[in-house]
């Protein structure tokens, strides 16, 4: 059973001093029979008090605010946790008896929320993509493992390609992203097999085994398996979520799982820093690396379009002109 320590430290920067900054953080680890909480410290500046409640989905969510003026929001995580290898499914029963089972709970709480598809240009095209092979032949569990497969093949991991701003639309058109989108699609494409599937944030822990998604937040996503109950897919990395992934919070999509947001007075110029060091238990803290920075938000809300980004849309254009 391994054991991590995580340090999970979030850093707004302020242009000018704001005040009466309002913020709701979602950084409280799931203990259960498979991830026990050995400890978890909590520190903001300004030392403001956090209330705690248990939202529709069960996630803790903190909220507190901080009222006096300020030219920066640290917010440090660190906790320490024991994670526990879950069994896989077996295939003990039927294949049609499983797809039964899911139209027979469709209608029913709190499976019909996970099964809302979210709409996009891209969609049609995507569901031509899962006609390909016999799926009533299939499992869930094993459709399941198929789509993480596709993908994982399909999509480039480019870090910065995407914001939390970016759309499915723009997702699907890049075929690139990171840990976030690929969860997006994965959430796609099981939920228009009428498989209850929900976004799962959290961290990934292998430890400089080359994994994706190292040093930051994750994401992955949950399929219910009948017979079972609930098992993550990670797409980033094509593989099932076990016990190197530690659950923060789980929800319809990426805005029910956010981390951290707020609002506060102030100008709307400010810098983003999210820094995650990860390390076993019986090690020393790894050396902070260098914080994953996220541009600065000007006033109308939009970012810069990177590099790659630009590359794409003006290869389009000149298709389009030919």
């Amino acid at each position: 059973m391994p054991k991590f320590k995580i340090k999970h430290t979030t850093k707004y920067t302020y242009k000018t001093p704001v005040r009466d900054s309002a913020n709701q953080i979602v950084l409280f680890p799931v203990n259960d029979e498979y991830q026990e909480v050995l400890r978890h410290d909590l520190k903001i500046s300004g030392d403001p008090p956090v209330e705690v409640y248990k939202d529709y989905y069960g996630n803790e969510v903190g909220t507190f605010t901080h009222c006096e003026p300020h030219s920066e929001l640290l917010i440090i995580s660190k906790l320490q946790v024991v994670t526990t290898p879950r069994p896989l499914p077996l295939d003990d029963i039927f294949a049609n008896e499983q797809w039964e089972v899911l139209d027979r709970i469709k209608h029913n709480i709190p499976y019909v929320d996970y099964l809302k598809q979210e709409h996009f240009e891209g969609l049609d095209e995507l569901k031509a993509t899962l006609t390909e092979g016999d799926i009533q032949e299939e499992t869930p569990f094993d459709l399941a493992k198929r789509f993480t497969k596709y993908v994982f093949e399909n999509f480039k991991y480019i870090p910065g390609i995407t914001t939390v701003e970016t759309t499915l639309d723009q997702i699907w058109k890049l075929r690139a992203g990171v840990c976030q989108d690929f969860a997006h699609i994965l959430l796609v494409m099981l939920r228009l097999r009428h498989i209850p599937a929900r976004y799962v944030s959290g961290y990934i822990c292998p430890h400089k085994n080359g994994m994706r998604g190292e040093g930051a937040t994750h994401a992955w996503a949950e399929a219910y398996i009948p017979n079972y109950g609930w098992l993550g897919f990670d797409p980033t990395n094509n593989c099932v979520a076990n016990e190197t992934h530690v659950r923060l919070a789980v929800g319809r999509n990426f805005p029910d799982c956010t981390p951290v947001k707020g609002v506060y007075k102030g100008g709307a110029e400010h810098k983003l820093e999210v820094r995650v060091t990860v390390s076993y238990g019986n090690e020393e803290e790894e050396k902070e690396k260098e914080p994953e920075t996220i541009p600065v938000v000007i006033s109308s809300g939009t970012f810069p379009v990177n590099s790659f980004q630009q590359h794409l849309e003006m290869m389009q254009q000149q298709q389009q002109q030919q």
